[in-house]
């Protein structure tokens, strides 16, 4: 064993040695010191693996500091007692992107479930015992105590007009809030049922959950105070997620369309997915609730169900229209880069006022449809890949708002269902 760790010494630190080649006298220095970087490598990747993920992933941080706020009575919710007292809801593997934004798949009533919640920036990991005094002061402190229901409902309408602009809609989604923050469903709502659901509103993919209509996002299951769960995590239509989170960076875009026909489901499948997917672009350009805009438009936030039925991966890459055009307005610019909302909502820069317009030059179905190009032309029928390619040329051609262009937009969209619809309709993937 002495033996057997010196020479493993020898390989690691002293791959130039004479007492090496002596050892090994089969084996040239170059390969020595190919088997030295190689170890060094992995080492330095494990490392960075690890940091990445102490910096991502502090659940614990979130659980800590809910409950914390639970058992003062500042915050409440429906999972609340199951999360703090009963620990009935496990967290499992970390999701997270960004450290501001956990989330971890987990179990919950013998349910598989995602977990979500906030982290301000404020929350450093050396803040020490100020962490959660801080966050009570930041996050729970509306409404304030006194507030009356009828002050709670007009301080949530103002907040949705200021979100989601003035639609004639927004009391209904007021009702709704107010049906959310009876958590425990005694037709009343306390202050810290409404401090919970104050936080959450904050939370723009909470907002989004409540007011996308038609099931194209996973289905709440239930909160406390601004940690939320809903239904298990989708499963992605990027080919990369099924390689390990240190290999995706290194995956050349050429392999994709290879990956996607090799790991991903079959041509059919995806066709049903597409359609989900057009069905909720065409929902953000008419829901009930104001027209959406999709800020990062890749394959990774495209997932579906066990029954191939589209669900989006990430809403908070989702911002309302009011949203977008407020962080645009009187934008100091010098290109059209510099008026990006997210990813890709990008607005034209007038390079005489030196102002960002506040019109995207692309709508969501251009992006979508550039995104299904390269998701459904692979491996498509012979018969329908020529028309099908034609008809995404021409919808990835649509520019300007979409309001000045809806009747295009709705054809193209209608064309493009049908013509899926058509091919999949009589076969066991409808």
């Amino acid at each position: 064993m002495r033996r057997l760790r010196r020479l493993a010494h020898l390989v690691i630190f002293c791959p130039f040695s004479k007492g090496l080649q002596g050892r090994l006298p089969g084996l040239r220095v170059k390969y020595v010191f190919l088997v030295w970087l190689g170890v060094f490598a992995g080492s330095w990747l494990a490392y960075v693996h690890y940091s990445s993920y102490a910096e991502l992933c502090r659940g614990h941080i979130c659980q800590v500091v809910i409950c914390d706020q639970y058992r003062k009575g500042i915050i409440s919710g429906s999972i609340c007692q199951d999360l703090c007292n009963l620990h009935q809801v496990e967290w499992r593997t970390c999701l997270s992107s960004v450290p501001g934004q956990q989330v971890y798949s987990g179990l919950w009533q013998g349910k598989e479930v995602t977990i979500k919640c906030g982290i301000e920036e404020s929350l450093d990991l050396k803040a020490g015992a100020d962490t959660a005094p801080r966050r009570e002061l930041v996050l729970f402190d509306k409404p304030t105590r006194g507030t009356s229901i009828k002050e709670f409902q007009e301080m949530t309408l103002s907040f949705l007009k200021a979100n989601l602009g003035d639609l004639p809609s927004l009391p209904a989604l007021v009702g709704q809030v107010l049906l959310v923050a009876d958590f425990n469903k005694d037709h009343r709502v306390s202050l810290a049922e409404a401090r919970s659901v104050w936080a959450l509103l904050q939370r723009n993919d909470f907002l989004l959950l409540l007011s996308l209509q038609k099931g194209r996002a996973s289905r709440l299951l239930g909160c406390c105070g601004d940690l939320y769960i809903t239904e298990g995590a989708p499963h992605s239509s990027w080919p990369g997620a099924a390689l390990p989170p240190l290999l995706r960076p290194l995956l050349p875009p050429a392999l994709h369309g290879a990956l996607q026909q090799w790991l991903g489901p079959a041509w059919p499948w995806r066709a049903k997915i597409a359609i989900g997917l057009l069905e909720f672009v065409e929902e953000l350009f008419h829901g009930a609730y104001g027209t959406f805009y999709m800020c990062e438009t890749t394959l990774a936030n495209v997932g579906y169900t066990a029954k191939y039925d589209f669900r989006m991966a990430d809403l908070q890459q989702v911002a309302p229209e009011a949203a977008v055009r407020r962080f645009l307005r009187g934008r100091r610019c010098e290109r059209s880069s510099d008026c990006t909302y997210g990813r890709d909502c990008r607005a034209p820069c007038d390079t005489l006022l030196r102002q960002c317009k506040g019109d995207l030059v692309q709508p969501n179905l251009a992006k979508v449809c550039e995104l299904l190009r390269d998701y459904l032309l692979p491996g498509a029928p012979a018969g329908l890949r020529a028309e099908l390619g034609r008809q995404l040329r021409a919808c990835t051609t649509l520019s300007g708002p979409a309001g000045r262009v809806e009747a295009r937009h709705s054809l193209v969209l209608s064309h493009l269902k049908s013509l899926l619809w058509k091919e999949i309709s009589d076969t066991k993937y409808a």
